[in-house]
């Protein structure tokens, strides 16, 4: 499976020949000011809440390549406003078989509103299931016990996890939580883009490996087979 890193919580992942997006926020990143953001490929685009930081490009991207947005049902309907006809709502708990792969929705401890000030739903994590591998992307979230549900539904290749801390869980945090994921492979996000969640690196490589686990930590624009 082949995950490209955008920045702060932004990869793709390809499924069977297909770009599954997440969390498009790429041309108000500073950091990711190399990537040419009309140059991403989306053939879906899984949004898991409303804030600014993850939704910023997420028009201009699914109207560009007609791409799918899945998100939570007030997203849906925001989406629809701004001209995104190609939607499919979703909420906590459902899930959605879209060819190529399966979606599970899962608890996320966040909040989430819309760049205009809007309601965004509940946040989401996903849970994605596929023949090439599972996997789960957390969005963003505290460290939660509804993770001890998530090997339930998918036995995970890997984790996207934040571990930027302040506004979600801390890497000691994501560490917990790959235990209740048992799953050892961990991709951080959510770290290093603000001032607010600046981590450590070294530090947190030393705290996931002295747990027993991998922690990825991709660089901007960069490819890795997971």
């Amino acid at each position: 499976m082949q995950i490209t890193y955008y920045g702060h919580s932004c990869f793709s992942v390809e499924i069977k020949g297909k770009h599954l997006l997440f969390d498009p926020f790429i041309t108000h990143n500073e950091l990711a000011k190399k990537i040419d953001v009309n140059s991403i490929k989306a053939d879906y685009i899984l949004q898991s809440h409303g804030h600014g930081d993850h939704i910023a490009d997420t028009v201009g991207i699914a109207k560009r390549t007609g791409a799918k947005v899945i998100a939570a049902y007030e997203i849906h309907e925001w989406l629809n406003k701004q001209g995104v006809e190609n939607t499919h709502p979703m909420n906590t708990g459902g899930k959605w078989n879209f060819g190529e792969f399966t979606v599970k929705c899962v608890v996320a401890h966040h909040s989430s509103g819309l760049p205009d000030g809007s309601y965004g739903g509940n946040p989401l994590g996903f849970v994605i299931t596929s023949e090439e591998g599972d996997f789960y992307y957390a969005g963003d979230t505290a460290l939660t016990l509804d993770m001890q549900l998530i090997p339930r539904w998918g036995k995970l290749k890997f984790a996207f996890l934040p571990i930027g801390d302040n506004f979600t869980m801390d890497a000691t945090d994501a560490v917990e939580a790959s235990n209740m994921l048992k799953c050892d492979k961990v991709i951080g996000m959510h770290y290093d883009t603000f001032g607010f969640i600046k981590i450590d690196r070294e530090k947190t490589l030393q705290l996931f490996k002295e747990a027993g686990k991998t922690l990825l930590l991709p660089g901007i624009g960069e490819t890795i087979d997971v």
